[in-house]
C-alpha cells in the first residue's frame, strides 16, 4: 500500500482555520439564547470561548512560522494567502472576545480570573465589623443616656488594646497605594502594625490616623528606648517574616550571612529611591544580592567549591578519592546531576537614558529558600538595537567564543533538601550619566524548584518562568507595576497581559551517558559552564595525582610545589584568561594522534605544558590589567594582550623564551605562585 502524500504545511493550516470557524459560528448559535440559558450553560459557553481562543492563537503561531521554502511544490500568491488566513484568525478572534465580554456582563464567575487580594475582602468585613460595633456604641450611649462619656471610654479602651496587641515599624522605603484599602507612606515614616496577617499584607495605622494595608517587606521594628535589647526584637522579626519564596520554598530563617547581603542590599535603598523617582528603572529593580554575595569574599566562587572537602573526621576528603583500579580519581554520583540551557529573556524592563548599562546577565546558583548552596555562576546576556527588552544566549560555545556567553551550564548538588532549586537572578551592570556612580541591579528574579512535593524530579522539558521583582527575600512584589499581573477585565485581557510579563525561558536537558562520565569527576555541589567541563576535570585529577597518589605520607600537611593547583584558581575567576586556555588546549589537542588521545596519562602531560607555557607567563605579566568585571575598555585590553602573547608564543619556543625575554616585564616573584596550601584551601563546609 503506497503512502499518503503529506499535506502542504499552508494547506493543512487552512482547512484547520475552517474547522475552528465552524466551532466559532456554532458557538455564535448557540449563545444567541444564552437568556433562555441556564447559568451552569453559560459558563461553559464562556469556558469553550477560551478553549476557542487557546486554539486559534495556536494556528497563528503556527502560520507565522511557515515559509515558502516549506512547502513541497510552489504556490501561487504565498504571501497573500497567509495574510488571508491571518485575517480570518482576528476576525475570529473578535467575534469570540465580544461574546465573552456580553457573557461576563451576566454577572457570570470569569474563568481563570486571577482572585482578589484576601486582605481586600477581610479589609471589607473588618469595615462591616467596625460600623456594626459604632452602630452598637451608638445605641449603648442612647440607653445611658451619657454619650460623649461613653464614646470616650470606648475609645481609650480600643487604643489600650491595640497599644497591648501593637507593635510599631519604621518604613525602610516609600510605598504608594496600589489598591482601595492600601496605606501610602514615606520612608522613615513610624508606623503602628495593629494586625500581622500570613499573605505578606499588614493592616497598619500612622502618625495622623490612618489605617490601612501595608507590605510587611518595606518595615523594621522600631526601638524607642536607646538600651532595649535589639536582639531580642530582631529574633522576633526573623520568625515572623519566615514566610514563602516562589514555587513555595519556605524561608526558615534569616540570620546566617547570607541574610546579611540582603541586609546590604536594603541599605542601598537611596541610590534605588533616586533612580525610581527619577524613572531611570522600575519599582521592582533592587540592588542585586548575589552580587553582594560574591563581593563578600571567595565563598560563593567556583574556584571555592572545585576544592575538595574533608570529611567530619577530617581524616580524608569526602569528595575526592582515588580509583587504584583505573589509576584516577573516583567517579562521584551525585543527587543532582543535568544539563541547563538558557535561551532567552523576554519583556525586561528597560532603564532610562540617565543610566548606561554595561552588561545584561544573569546569575544563577543552587537555593533552598533560605540560603545559597553553590558557587554563584554568571552568563552574559546579548542584545539587538531592534529588540532591546529580549535577552538572548549562545548555547554550545566553541572556537574563540568568550565562555561568559555559554548558556549551557551544568548543575550538580548533593544536597538533601526538599526546597532544592535554582535561583536565577536577571541583572545588569550600570553607571549613571550624571555621577559616574557604578552599579548593579536585579532587574528581577525566578526560583524553580527541582522536586516535586513528593520528592520525584521535575521533568527534562522547556520551562517559561515569570519573573518577580524585589528580592528572594520579598513576596508579592512586581518588577514593572504597570505590566501588573493583577490584571482586571476578561480572560482575554489577562492572557494579553501575561504576555507581556517579563519572562526567563530556560530548558533542562538530562545528560547521556557521556555528559553523566565527565560530570561525575567533579566535585557533588558545583555550576559551570559546559564549554569548560574538561578543562576543571585536567585540575581534578592533578589534585588527585598529588593529594591521593604522589603524597608521601597521608598525614602530611606540608605545603605542595606545584604550578598548576596554585594558580588554576585565579584563572577561574578570569573568564578571559579561560579563554586562552581552552584556545591553546584546543590547538595542541587539534595536532594528537587518535591513539594519543585515548591515553589519559599523555593528555594529562600535554596538559600540563600547555598551562605552563601559555598561562604561568601571561597570569604574572604587567601587561596584562588587572580584570574587572562589565568594563569595556579593560576587557579590549587584556584581550589584546591575551592574544598577542598567544600568537608570539605560538612564533616562539614556548613559556620559558617568554619569560626570559628582556622585553618581557612581570611581577616580582611570590611563593604563592609555586606552592598549594590543600588546608588552606579546603572548603569549610559552611554553605
Amino acid at each position: 500500500m503506497l503512502a499518503r502524500r503529506p499535506r502542504n504545511p499552508l494547506q493543512a493550516l487552512q482547512r484547520r482555520t475552517q474547522e475552528l470557524k465552524l466551532q466559532v459560528d456554532g458557538l455564535l448559535s448557540e449563545s444567541q439564547l444564552k437568556e433562555a440559558l441556564e447559568a451552569n450553560k453559560r459558563r461553559d459557553i464562556y469556558q469553550r470561548c477560551i478553549q476557542l481562543k487557546q486554539a486559534i492563537d495556536e494556528n497563528k503561531d503556527a502560520l507565522q512560522k511557515l515559509n515558502k521554502a516549506d512547502e513541497p511544490a510552489p504556490i501561487g500568491n504565498y504571501n497573500q494567502k497567509k495574510e488571508d488566513e491571518h485575517s480570518l484568525l482576528d476576525k475570529l478572534t473578535h467575534q469570540l472576545q465580544e461574546l465573552a465580554v456580553s457573557i461576563s456582563r451576566e454577572n457570570i464567575t470569569e474563568i481563570g480570573a486571577p482572585p482578589e487580594r484576601e486582605e481586600d475582602d477581610n479589609s471589607a468585613e473588618e469595615d462591616e465589623e467596625a460600623e456594626e460595633e459604632d452602630d452598637d456604641e451608638e445605641e449603648e450611649s442612647e440607653e445611658t443616656g451619657d454619650e460623649e462619656e461613653t464614646e470616650e471610654e470606648e475609645k481609650q479602651e480600643h487604643e489600650s488594646q491595640q497599644q497591648a496587641t501593637s507593635k510599631e515599624y519604621i518604613a525602610i522605603g516609600d510605598f504608594t497605594a496600589q489598591q482601595a484599602g492600601d496605606l501610602t507612606f514615606k520612608k522613615g515614616e513610624i508606623l503602628l502594625v495593629i494586625e500581622k496577617k500570613p499573605d505578606g499584607w499588614w493592616i497598619a495605622k500612622n502618625t495622623k490616623g490612618n489605617k490601612g494595608l501595608i507590605p510587611r517587606t518595606y518595615l523594621e521594628p522600631y526601638n524607642k528606648e536607646e538600651g532595649q535589647d535589639s536582639s531580642e526584637e530582631g529574633s522576633e522579626e526573623n520568625t515572623e517574616v519566615g514566610d514563602q519564596t516562589a514555587e513555595g520554598a519556605e524561608v526558615k530563617q534569616r540570620t546566617d550571612s547570607r541574610w546579611n547581603a540582603v541586609r546590604k542590599a536594603i541599605s542601598e535603598i537611596n541610590t534605588i529611591d533616586v533612580l525610581t523617582t527619577m524613572g531611570a528603572i522600575p519599582s521592582g529593580f533592587r540592588p542585586s544580592m548575589l552580587f553582594q554575595l560574591l563581593e563578600e569574599g571567595n565563598q560563593f566562587q567556583a574556584s571555592y567549591f572545585l576544592q575538595p572537602e574533608l570529611t567530619p573526621s577530617q581524616l580524608a576528603f569526602r569528595d575526592l578519592m582515588w580509583d587504584a583500579k583505573a589509576g584516577t580519581i573516583k567517579s562521584i554520583p551525585s543527587r543532582v546531576s543535568f544539563i541547563l540551557t538558557l535561551w532567552s529573556c523576554k519583556m525586561i524592563p528597560l532603564p532610562g537614558t540617565s543610566i548606561q548599562v554595561l552588561s545584561r546577565h544573569v546569575s544563577l546558583c543552587l537555593f533552598d529558600g533560605n540560603k545559597v548552596l553553590s558557587n554563584i555562576h554568571i552568563v552574559r546576556a546579548t542584545w539587538q538595537p531592534k529588540k532591546p527588552k529580549t535577552w538572548t544566549f549562545s548555547p554550545q560555545v566553541t572556537g574563540i567564543l568568550p565562555c561568559l556567553l555559554d548558556g549551557d551550564c551544568f548543575i550538580r548538588s548533593n544536597s538533601s533538601s526538599p526546597d532544592l532549586g535554582i535561583l536565577f537572578e536577571l541583572g545588569i551592570s550600570y553607571i549613571r550619566n550624571s555621577t559616574g556612580e557604578r552599579g548593579e541591579l536585579s532587574c528581577g528574579w525566578v526560583f524553580l524548584k527541582l522536586f516535586d512535593a513528593s520528592g520525584i524530579p521535575i521533568p527534562a522539558k522547556t520551562y517559561e518562568l515569570f519573573l518577580n521583582g524585589g528580592t528572594p527575600y520579598e513576596k508579592g512584589v512586581e518588577v514593572d507595576p504597570s505590566v501588573s499581573r493583577k490584571a482586571h477585565g476578561n480572560v482575554f485581557h489577562q492572557m494579553m497581559m501575561m504576555r507581556r510579563q517579563p519572562q526567563l525561558l530556560v530548558k533542562l536537558r538530562s545528560s547521556n551517558r557521556r555528559s553523566r562520565n565527565l560530570l561525575s569527576l567533579l566535585p557533588e555541589t558545583l555550576i559551570g559552564s559546559m564549554c569548560s567541563i574538561h578543562l576543571l576535570i585536567f585540575y581534578r585529577q592533578i589534585l588527585g595525582d598529588v593529594l591521593l597518589k604522589d603524597r608521601m605520607s597521608m598525614q602530611s600537611a606540608d605545603l605542595i610545589s606545584n604550578t598548576v593547583l596554585a594558580t588554576f584558581p585565579k584563572l577561574l575567576e578570569q573568564p578571559d584568561m579561560m579563554d586562552a586556555l581552552r584556545s591553546s588546549w584546543a590547538e595542541k589537542e587539534s595536532t594528537l594522534k587518535r591513539s594519543e588521545k585515548r591515553d589519559k596519562e599523555f593528555l594529562k602531560a600535554m596538559f600540563l605544558l600547555v598551562y605552563h607555557n601559555c598561562m604561568v607567563p601571561l597570569l604574572h605579566s604587567t601587561l596584562l590589567p588587572p580584570y574587572r568585571w562589565a568594563e569595556e575598555e579593560t576587557e579590549a585590553a587584556r584581550w589584546k594582550v591575551i592574544t598577542d602573547f598567544l600568537k608570539q608564543n605560538q612564533d616562539g619556543e614556548g613559556g620559558l623564551q617568554a619569560l626570559l625575554s628582556p622585553h618581557g616585564v612581570h611581577e616580582p616573584f611570590d611563593i604563592s605562585e609555586q606552592t598549594y596550601d590543600f588546608l588552606g584551601e579546603l572548603r569549610k563546609n559552611t554553605v
